[in-house]
């Protein structure tokens, strides 16, 4: 998929990957059950938007404010037991309504339920990633939840829109688009102050952001700008803007897409690849290296292709899949490093061996390659 940077709204046309994160006050009509109407108006918008060639992963809240409905509870409760109790309730009618509205547009759905664990261990990080992009390859739209009926407070996201920025970066997304009961982020809170200003554009690493984000939720939802705004931190860190937009606006995904002038546009200082290759440069240490043979040394430096199996003669150290490791010339030399798609002992499985011989030695396939050219940086020769 080719990258583009967002510099300004008429680009959004141009993003092939969107994320879409709906909070709880919108789906459940602030705690009356779940608003079939409306979520039929995100759900054809959504089905506009695949039409337009465009990938959506949707982050939907509303599991625990569904349950309470169903419940019969007015007030969110603040017992573990109780919240699993209502979030395993509540999931149960969250997910048929999606899935029934989305069938009507001949659009399959599919249920990904994740814990901050599960993106923070680099095995089930890669898991996920693969799961989540072999779905958007057969046009299926996954509709992603915190899994609350076994989270616990050590382990949660916290709030949806830090979950809907950590799925951006998973799946290297071009947009984040956040759905909220405010028009955009204001300059200051328009519930107390009449002469709030809406800001149309932004960058999402300017502190001043967070100075004049509210902070404050509501009674159903665990968010309130402030986490808007560090979702949007969050989301620039692989190049991803965040639109902030009002989502109960008329056609609001469909006029974003068109370039409207619609919420807050907080722009990603660096395009989307530098950013990921700035990141894998430095934020992640080194676990293993690998031995390349003089072809997969020129193969990387002069065309910049991927690493096969083929092209590594050997193996140092004991590291698992997902982990950095550094790639070494015949002499030594380094020549790049990145995150591995298959574990020390499985390289040594198949060292030297043809993308199509993988599956014979291992009896599985992760992925044809032992690391992707998007999760490597190349050392200058």
């Amino acid at each position: 998929m080719t990258k583009k940077s967002v510099v300004q709204r008429s680009d959004l046309g141009a993003c092939r990957r969107w994320v879409v994160k709906i909070g709880s006050a919108l789906l459940t009509d602030n705690g009356r059950g779940l608003d079939r109407a409306a979520i039929n108006g995100w759900v054809e918008q959504i089905a506009w938007l695949r039409a337009q060639g465009v990938e959506v992963v949707l982050v939907s809240s509303g599991a625990v404010a569904e349950g309470m409905c169903r419940l019969g509870w007015k007030t969110r409760p603040h017992a573990v037991h109780e919240l699993q109790a209502a979030a395993a309730v509540g999931q149960m009618g969250l997910v048929q309504t999606w899935e029934s509205l989305f069938q009507q547009h001949q659009l399959q759905t599919a249920q990904i339920l994740v814990t901050h664990d599960d993106l923070s261990n680099r095995k089930r990080y890669l898991n996920s990633r693969s799961t989540l992009l072999t779905l958007l390859s057969f046009g299926i739209i996954p509709v992603v939840n915190e899994n609350d009926t076994v989270v616990t407070d050590e382990i949660r996201f916290g709030d949806n829109d830090t979950l809907g920025a950590l799925v951006a970066n998973l799946v290297e997304a071009d947009l984040l688009v956040i759905l909220t009961d405010q028009l955009g982020m204001f300059d200051k809170d328009p519930r107390e102050y009449a002469d709030a200003r809406l800001l149309e554009m932004g960058h999402a690493g300017d502190p001043a952001l967070m100075e004049m984000a509210s902070g404050k939720s509501g009674s159903l939802g665990r968010g309130g700008m402030a986490t808007k705004v560090r979702a949007a931190r969050l989301a620039a860190r692989s190049g991803a803007p965040t639109l902030i937009v009002g989502g109960k606006q008329p056609d609001v995904i469909r006029r974003a897409f068109q370039g409207d002038s619609l919420g807050t546009l907080l722009l990603a200082d660096l395009a989307p690849l530098t950013a990921r290759k700035q990141w894998l440069a430095g934020h992640l240490q080194m676990r293993g290296t690998v031995q390349l043979d003089e072809g997969a040394v020129r193969a990387l430096r002069e065309k910049g292709v991927s690493l096969l199996p083929v092209g590594v003669s050997g193996v140092t150290g004991d590291y698992s899949r997902g982990e950095m490791v550094l790639c070494v010339g015949p002499d030594g030399e380094r020549v790049a490093r990145g995150l591995t798609n298959y574990s020390a002992e499985e390289t040594r499985k198949i060292l030297r061996a043809s993308t199509d011989s993988i599956t014979a030695r291992l009896g599985y396939v992760y992925e044809p390659e032992l690391m992707h050219r998007d999760n490597m940086v190349i050392f200058p020769g």
